[in-house]
C-alpha cells in the first residue's frame, strides 16, 4: 500500500509530541514524513533527530513553511503552528493542491473563516480539523446513548476547557509560546473546541442542526497577576502587567432545534483538569465531572445521595461503547483518542475524500473565538453565528456514513423536503 507523503509544519509542544509519538508510529505502514518545519531551527533539528532514530530515515528540514507547501513530492500537510496561523496556512496549502490537517484553536476573525470556505469551494473539501476529543471514548459512548434514545430528547449540553495553564502562559517568552501574547491582549473564548466538537457531533451540527447565536461573559482577570507575583522576580514586567483575558469565560450557544450549549474557558486559576462534558435529556443525564449517569426510573432513589453514582458510567460500557472504540486497544496520547483522530485524517487524505471533521466543522467551531470576543466587548450582547454551509446544514449529501471513523448519522427527511 502506498504511503501518504506528508509535510509537518509546527514543532512546538503539540507538534513535537504528535510527531514523536503518533506520526512516527504510523511511518511503519502509512506515512512517509518527507519534511519537518518550524520557524525555530532547534525545534526542526530535534524532530528530525527523533524521526531518524525512530524510523531509520531523516526527513528534510525547513524553517520556511512556504517551501514545504510548494514541494511537489508531498500530498498532505499537517499544521500544528500557533492559533493565528492555522487558517491562513491551510488556505495556502489547499491552493497548492495539498490535503490539510490543522490542529485546534480559535479563529481570529470571521473573514478568515469565510476565506477557508471559499478555498473549499475552489479547491475541494480537503481539510480535516484535528479535534481529538470528538473521538473520546466517553463522549462517543454518550453520543451512542443519545442516538439510541436512552437520554430522551436532548435539551442542554455543557463542557469546556478547564486546565490550569498559569505556568505555561507566564513562561511563554522563555518557551516561545503564543498563549502569553493572547492573554495579555485579547479577552475571548480562545480555546473553544475540545468539548464543543463532541457536543456539535452529538447535536448533528452542520448535518440536521446548526449554531444560531451566542452570548459570552468574561470575569475579571486576577489569576495570572497573582501567579506572576509569586513566581517571577520582583522586577519582572509580568508582575505589573495588565492581562486582558478574563479568568473565566462563559459562552452560551443557542441551536436551530432549540438546544442550548454552555462552554467554559477556565485556564488561569488553581484547579484540576476537566472538560466537564455534560448532556441533559428528558430521560437521562450524563455528568462528566464525576463520570456518572442518572437515568429516570433507574436512579431516582439517589436524588439526595448522588455521590453514590459517581463513576457508574463504566457500568454501561459493554452495552453502549461506540463502534469506533469496540475492539480498540487505546494507542497514543489522551487515552487513545489522538491516535484515532490522526488515523481518520490519514484515511481521508489517502482516499482524497471528505474528512469526518471537515472544513465546515472547522470554521463552525473556530468562529466561536472571534464571536465571543465581540460579545464580551458588547457587555455580553447576543451575536449571530454564521451558517457557513449557506443553507445546506439540514441536507448534507457529501457524508460517507460507511467510513469507520464517521461521527455522523443519517438524518430523517423532514416534512416538505424532497
Amino acid at each position: 500500500m502506498e504511503k501518504l507523503k506528508v509535510g509537518i509544519i509546527g514543532l512546538g509542544c503539540r507538534g513535537y509530541v504528535i510527531t514523536d509519538g503518533i506520526l512516527a508510529a504510523m511511518c511503519k505502514d502509512d506515512l512517509e514524513i518527507k519534511v519537518v518545519c518550524d520557524q525555530f531551527a532547534d525545534r526542526v533539528k530535534r524532530t528530525a533527530d527523533t524521526l531518524e532514530r525512530k524510523t531509520g530515515y531523516r526527513p528534510d528540514e525547513e524553517t520556511d513553511y512556504k517551501a514545504v507547501i510548494a514541494r511537489d513530492d508531498i500530498t498532505a500537510v499537517i499544521i500544528m503552528t500557533s492559533w493565528r496561523t492555522h487558517l491562513p496556512m491551510a488556505i495556502e496549502a489547499m491552493a497548492a493542491g495539498k490535503y490539510v490537517g490543522i490542529e485546534v484553536g480559535g479563529a481570529y476573525t470571521l473573514k478568515e473563516c469565510w476565506d477557508l470556505i471559499e478555498a473549499g469551494k475552489k479547491y475541494g473539501n480537503r481539510l480535516m480539523f484535528l479535534e481529538n476529543c470528538c473521538y473520546g471514548d466517553r463522549e462517543l459512548m454518550i453520543t451512542r446513548m443519545v442516538r439510541e434514545g436512552v437520554m430522551g430528547e436532548v435539551i442542554h449540553c455543557s463542557g469546556g476547557y478547564m486546565h490550569d495553564l498559569r505556568e505555561e502562559i507566564i513562561n511563554g517568552k522563555e518557551n516561545r509560546h503564543y498563549r502569553l501574547g493572547n492573554y495579555l491582549n485579547r479577552n475571548c473564548e480562545n480555546y473553544p473546541t475540545h468539548e464543543l466538537g463532541p457536543i456539535a457531533k452529538l447535536l448533528d451540527i452542520n448535518n440536521g442542526n446548526r449554531f444560531c447565536t451566542l452570548t459570552s461573559t468574561a470575569s475579571k482577570a486576577g489569576g495570572l497577576h497573582e501567579y506572576a507575583l509569586q513566581n517571577r522576580p520582583a522586577d519582572d514586567p509580568l508582575t505589573t502587567a495588565t492581562f486582558a483575558q478574563g479568568d473565566i469565560i462563559t459562552t452560551v450557544i443557542k441551536c436551530a432545534r432549540g438546544e442550548t450549549i454552555t462552554i467554559t474557558l477556565d485556564t488561569t486559576l488553581p484547579r484540576y483538569y476537566s472538560r466537564g462534558f455534560t448532556v441533559r435529556g428528558t430521560k437521562a443525564g450524563y455528568f462528566g465531572e464525576n463520570d456518572s449517569l442518572f437515568i429516570d426510573g433507574e436512579h431516582n432513589s439517589y436524588e439526595f445521595k448522588g455521590s453514590e453514582l459517581w463513576g457508574n458510567a463504566k457500568n454501561y460500557i459493554d452495552q453502549y461503547r461506540h463502534p469506533i472504540w469496540q475492539n480498540y486497544d487505546p494507542v497514543g496520547g489522551h487515552d487513545g483518542m489522538d491516535w484515532l483522530v490522526y488515523r481518520a485524517f490519514v484515511e481521508a487524505a489517502k482516499a482524497e475524500k471528505r474528512a469526518p471533521i471537515d472544513l465546515y466543522d472547522a470554521v463552525t467551531y473556530m468562529c466561536i473565538t472571534a464571536l465571543s470576543e465581540q460579545s464580551i466587548q458588547r457587555g455580553g450582547a447576543p451575536v449571530d453565528i454564521p451558517d457557513f454551509t449557506e443553507g445546506r446544514w439540514f441536507m448534507r449529501d457529501d457524508i460517507d456514513y460507511d467510513d469507520p471513523y464517521c461521527l455522523e448519522v443519517k438524518q430523517p427527511l423532514r416534512d416538505g423536503l424532497v
